[in-house]
């Protein structure tokens, strides 16, 4: 079943195309604007999608703060073709994030173990195949 022209949902998933991916919106389940998704980063090793960087706060771009989000905990609605991350704005605003201009090292796993314990998820290289 094709829910819009970029966006397959199979048996075994779904499937979105990267170009539609970036800079899609993301949302709580209360509405609530929660900014747009920055770009993602590709753990190529291991064959999976390893954060999504999502951008939230500031006006007209300009101090936007960056959080890494586990892939997992976002949902997609066809509703309104927008990606849900199931976390109140007050949970955003605390959560570990970074500055556009300064990245953390996305590759050190006690990072990343503290990035996904954040969300409520099991970092995917702790993941049985």
């Amino acid at each position: 079943m094709t829910t819009t022209s970029s966006i397959k949902a199979t048996a075994a998933g779904l499937l979105i195309r990267g170009s539609k991916f970036i800079g899609m919106d993301v949302k709580n389940r209360a509405g609530e604007d929660l900014g747009d998704i920055e770009d993602v980063m590709i753990d190529l090793t291991a064959g999976r999608i390893a954060y999504v960087v999502l951008s939230f706060g500031g006006f007209l771009g300009l101090g936007d703060k960056f959080f890494a989000v586990p892939p997992d905990v976002f949902e997609y609605s066809a509703v309104d073709d927008s990606l849900i991350l199931n976390v109140d704005k007050n949970s955003l605003e605390n959560a570990p994030g970074f500055d556009k201009e300064n990245w953390p090292d996305m590759a050190d796993r006690t990072w990343g173990a503290g990035i996904y314990s954040y969300y409520g998820s099991n970092p995917y290289w702790e993941e049985k195949p």
